[in-house]
Protein backbone atom coordinates (compact mmCIF):
# COMPACT_ATOMS: atom_id res chain seq x y z
CA UNK A 1 0.00 0.00 0.00
CA UNK A 2 2.72 2.42 0.85
CA UNK A 3 4.21 2.11 -2.81
CA UNK A 4 1.26 2.67 -4.22
CA UNK A 5 0.31 5.31 -2.28
CA UNK A 6 4.02 6.70 -2.98
CA UNK A 7 3.46 6.42 -6.56
CA UNK A 8 0.22 8.25 -6.84
CA UNK A 9 1.73 11.14 -4.25
CA UNK A 10 4.89 11.21 -7.05
CA UNK A 11 2.18 11.57 -9.90
CA UNK A 12 0.05 14.29 -7.95
CA UNK A 13 3.49 16.37 -7.38
CA UNK A 14 4.62 16.53 -10.62
CA UNK A 15 1.28 17.21 -12.10
CA UNK A 16 0.57 20.23 -9.88
CA UNK A 17 4.13 20.89 -10.78
CA UNK A 18 3.40 20.95 -14.54
CA UNK A 19 0.33 23.44 -14.26
CA UNK A 20 2.26 25.78 -11.85
CA UNK A 21 4.57 26.16 -14.89
CA UNK A 22 2.16 26.41 -17.72
CA UNK A 23 0.55 28.83 -15.73
CA UNK A 24 3.48 31.06 -15.51
CA UNK A 25 4.74 30.48 -19.16
CA UNK A 26 1.65 31.92 -20.13
CA UNK A 27 2.23 34.89 -18.05
CA UNK A 28 5.69 35.23 -19.38
CA UNK A 29 3.90 34.99 -22.63
CA UNK A 30 2.11 38.15 -21.87
CA UNK A 31 -1.41 36.04 -22.59
CA UNK A 32 -4.36 38.06 -21.40
CA UNK A 33 -6.48 34.67 -21.11
CA UNK A 34 -8.20 35.41 -17.59
CA UNK A 35 -10.20 32.34 -17.89
CA UNK A 36 -7.42 30.17 -18.74
CA UNK A 37 -5.52 31.64 -16.42
CA UNK A 38 -8.41 31.00 -13.45
CA UNK A 39 -9.18 27.12 -14.89
CA UNK A 40 -4.98 26.33 -14.33
CA UNK A 41 -5.29 27.46 -11.18
CA UNK A 42 -7.86 25.97 -9.95
CA UNK A 43 -6.28 22.81 -11.21
CA UNK A 44 -2.91 23.41 -9.15
CA UNK A 45 -5.10 24.36 -6.13
CA UNK A 46 -7.03 20.61 -6.59
CA UNK A 47 -3.97 19.19 -7.39
CA UNK A 48 -2.23 20.26 -4.28
CA UNK A 49 -5.06 19.16 -2.18
CA UNK A 50 -4.95 15.62 -3.61
CA UNK A 51 -1.20 15.67 -2.89
CA UNK A 52 -1.56 16.52 0.29
CA UNK A 53 -4.19 13.78 0.68
CA UNK A 54 -2.14 11.11 -0.44
CA UNK A 55 0.98 12.62 1.98
CA UNK A 56 -1.62 12.91 4.73
CA UNK A 57 -2.67 9.08 4.02
CA UNK A 58 1.01 7.72 3.36
CA UNK A 59 1.85 9.17 6.70
CA UNK A 60 -0.84 7.32 8.21
CA UNK A 61 0.29 4.02 7.03
CA UNK A 62 4.08 4.44 7.20
CA UNK A 63 2.73 4.84 11.56
CA UNK A 64 0.92 2.04 11.62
Amino acid sequence: MQIVLSILLGVAMFATLGVMFAGMLGLAQGEGNGARSNRLMRWRVTLQGVSLALFVLLMLTMRG
